[in-house]
């Protein structure tokens, strides 16, 4: 049997005992990973700890695999899954705890871009994990409209849907970060 999906040839050889082509694997997938995570708790280091704990789980589960299926949404769903189960422990620990993000910028010649990711940014923080992690997977991850759907356990018309409302959403967010910056000067 063919498959499309690169990943396959790598799940089959780790299922029969090659378990070095599990840094592959990896590799491949672990930048997505991070982002979804990241998308989902805003912080570097729990992003990076469930990334690894969901390659963790994947890799306990991957005979469970449906090798008719894409490989990187299955996995990704185990990310965001981890990463939400993540979110909400640390809201248990933390209720009254209230960690604003500050977006630290650096002087260099390219100040305009910076300022726009700035705003950008600012602005994703305001959105809710799904909508930021829809937007991200989407736009900046360039994932299908299906393969979103997926990985969120959601239908294609939702995600569309999510997806129109999350721009004017963000869109509204940044012309009011706009506004309010445009007061300080």
């Amino acid at each position: 049997m063919t498959h499309k999906d690169p990943d396959h040839n790598l799940i089959t050889k780790i299922l029969n005992g090659d378990e070095s082509c599990r840094n592959e694997l990896i590799v491949r997938h672990k930048d997505y990973a991070y982002t979804i995570a990241y998308n989902v708790l805003n912080n570097a280091e729990e992003a990076e700890e469930v990334a690894h704990d969901a390659f963790v789980k994947a890799f306990k589960s991957l005979h469970k695999f449906n090798q008719e299926a894409k490989f990187s949404t299955w996995l990704y769903r185990i990310v965001f899954n981890t990463a939400i189960s993540q979110q909400r422990r640390q809201k248990r620990k933390h209720s009254d705890l209230d960690e604003g993000k500050h977006v630290a910028s650096s002087e260099n010649n390219s100040l305009e871009l910076q300022d726009r990711q700035k705003y950008i940014e600012q602005a994703m923080l305001q959105l809710n994990e799904l909508d930021r992690t829809s937007i991200t997977l989407f736009y900046f991850d360039e994932m299908s409209l299906e393969d979103i759907a997926k990985i969120l356990d959601m239908n294609v018309a939702t995600i569309k849907v999510r997806l129109h409302r999350a721009r004017k959403r963000l869109a509204k967010a940044i012309q009011e970060i706009l506004k309010e910056e445009a007061l300080t000067l």
